[in-house]
């Protein structure tokens, strides 16, 4: 490979890693099967009369109703299609001085189905990727390179999550400048607590080999080695300091911790005192 930089050439040796993920290929081919066959319904409901039900009385215009729904879900290329139309009568009854009479009605129909072979040419495209490394295999073997890759640090999530839940900066409600920049810098460093949480907790799981259970609603025996903080710090929400202020005595009461929240202070370093300190004194609930 070479480039030419400030008016140099540049070159180096580069090689080229060609990989296929079975499990990634298999969920994705799930996925776009289900795609295509939710769409070839929705399309077909199309012909459908009835109550309620928009009936397509030219072509074009089913024709343009049918391509946004192809495009929205990204199918256009897997769905063989053939439009018509149809002119049928349909008899009104005589009404007062009103004689009977035939009503034209015209409807335009589509006629779908699945192009299996386009489908089938782009699932043997699913799963593959490419990845290029100038460190010879003497160096980084195959595997290695893959680990690397699949492990590497993604800077668009770190973006993700300051656009998304669970920071939400957009959209974006303040009006000054100076309040936006705040803003921003406040939910900066919220992200910069986030990133660090995951990386420490991470880390020590990996130091440990150790899994972390008990994070998922529902299934509180899937193990992770790599929890998001999010998730971590949904651990924490039931943890509740209840003051009560009567007429002689103040009455505090801590949700007491549960071994999963220890186990994560445990690998974060913290001592349970972080939260048992903010009650000294903890009193029965009333």
């Amino acid at each position: 490979m070479s480039v030419e930089v400030e008016g140099k050439r540049q070159a180096w040796t580069e090689r080229r890693l060609v990989v296929r993920s079975v499990r990634h290929a298999e969920a994705a081919e799930a996925a776009l099967r289900t795609r295509v066959a939710k769409v070839k319904a929705q399309v077909e409901a199309l012909n459908l009369r009835g109550r309620g039900r928009k009936r397509f009385e030219d072509i074009e215009t089913l024709r343009q109703a049918v391509t946004e729904m192809l495009q929205r879900h990204r199918v256009e290329d897997f769905l063989w299609l053939r439009y018509d139309q149809h002119t049928t009568t349909r008899q009104v009854r005589a009404y007062k001085d009103r004689p009977a009479y035939e009503k034209p009605e015209s409807q335009a129909t589509v006629e779908v189905r699945v192009d299996e072979e386009a489908l089938e040419s782009a699932v043997r495209r699913l799963g593959w990727r490419m990845y290029s490394t100038n460190q010879p295999a003497e160096q980084l073997s195959l595997e290695q390179a893959v680990l690397a890759y699949r492990s590497e640090y993604l800077v668009e999530r770190s973006l993700g999550r300051l656009k998304g839940r669970p920071l939400s900066l957009t959209p974006m409600y303040v009006q000054r400048d100076d309040h936006a920049t705040g803003l921003i810098r406040l939910l900066s460093i919220a992200l910069r607590v986030l990133t660090l949480v995951e990386f420490v907790v991470r880390r020590q799981l990996a130091a440990e080999a150790a899994m972390l259970a008990g994070l998922y609603v529902g299934n509180a025996k899937r193990e992770t080695a790599r929890p998001t903080a999010e998730r971590l710090l949904e651990a924490f929400q039931e943890v509740t300091l209840t003051v009560v202020e009567g007429v002689h005595h103040v009455y505090r009461h801590l949700t007491a911790l549960s071994p999963l929240q220890e186990r994560i202070l445990e690998l974060l370093g913290f001592s349970s005192r972080v939260y048992t300190r903010l009650c000294t004194v903890s009193h029965e609930p009333l």
